[in-house]
């Protein structure tokens, strides 16, 4: 990042939001040139920056001073900076004034999620999935839902706060799902969830003696080694995926490739399980901005054609 404009000031909202979380400022959609490397999340009390591309340290303190001068202007708490430099590897993660609490709640359309934003690169939210989150609290009513890739359970949080009948959460990290655990409890969803601490590839059996299920969320990591690589391991998901619905069961799948197209994951579909078609797919949260709609988050909803 050779040449950082410094105008973030003029990219931040005038004022704090309240309670809920969200992105404050979305470099990454390269809607704002120079800030391509640069995101900043608000997760009350603390701010969350973080760095994809190399910066020099005049350039980072400029920045840090600049968020420090917004701040001031918008809250009267002590200022509580996490700034995590993926630019590196493995990432850096230090705090900047004040720490976080501990635990670290957040709110997220009135529904708690647990935080650990100095422990590792993925702090136990994505936010940019809050649409797709929304859609499955709409759509959970009365339904049997399978939570694939689960993470810490927030598609389960939310199917649960939407009357689902009852969520299984698959995910290989047992530290996640625990977390998920607590998710649900603070949430007061004690009853109804399950947690499934396995390979996904080789519990394919378990699943189908839980199924048919009335939805299906599919979240994976693009690429993550021994886990899930998208190119490869997608295409085989998809081929399992019909056998685990029930009729007219419907199919969240998520795709957050930059390098992979809604050309790619739609073509992956017709070809790996032609029974699922075509519904929408679900618009991004306006904190999310993308100035190209393929590199950015892929939601695409599917429903199990009826048998002719």
């Amino acid at each position: 990042m050779s040449a950082l404009p410094m105008d973030l000031l003029s990219h931040l909202p005038g004022q704090l939001p309240k309670e809920e979380c969200c992105r404050l400022f979305h470099g990454r959609g390269h809607c704002y040139p120079g800030f391509e490397g640069v995101t900043l999340d608000w997760l009350a009390p603390s701010l969350l920056l973080t760095q994809f591309s190399a910066m020099t340290e005049q350039q980072s303190a400029e920045l840090q001073r600049q968020i420090a001068a917004w701040w001031s202007t918008v809250s009267e708490m002590p200022l509580s900076l996490v700034w995590q430099d993926r630019s590196r590897s493995p990432a850096q993660t230090v705090c900047l004034g004040a720490s976080p609490p501990t635990p670290h709640w957040v709110l997220e359309n009135g529904l708690a999620f647990e935080l650990s934003l100095m422990q590792g690169q993925n702090h136990g939210l994505f936010l940019d999935m809050e649409r797709g989150r929304e859609w499955v609290r709409a759509h959970s009513a009365g339904k049997q839902v399978l939570n694939l890739f689960a993470y810490t359970c927030a598609f389960s949080v939310y199917a649960m706060a939407g009357g689902a009948r009852e969520v299984v959460n698959l995910d290989m990290s047992r530290p996640a799902l625990a977390q998920g655990k607590r998710n649900h409890q603070r949430n007061g969803f004690d009853r109804g969830v399950r947690y499934l601490g396995h390979d996904l590839f080789k519990t394919f059996g378990k699943l189908k003696k839980l199924a048919p299920f009335d939805l299906i969320v599919v979240d994976p990591p693009s690429f993550q080694q021994g886990s899930f690589i998208a190119t490869k391991d997608y295409p085989r998901l998809l081929r399992r995926l019909p056998e685990l619905l029930g009729p007219s069961g419907e199919a969240l799948l998520c795709l957050n490739a930059p390098e992979l197209s809604r050309a790619y994951l739609r073509d992956q579909v017709q070809a790996c399980a032609p029974a699922l078609e075509f519904v929408q797919q679900l618009e991004n949260s306006v904190n999310f901005p993308d100035a190209d709609p393929d590199r950015s988050l892929k939601v695409l909803h599917y429903r199990l054609s009826k048998p002719e």
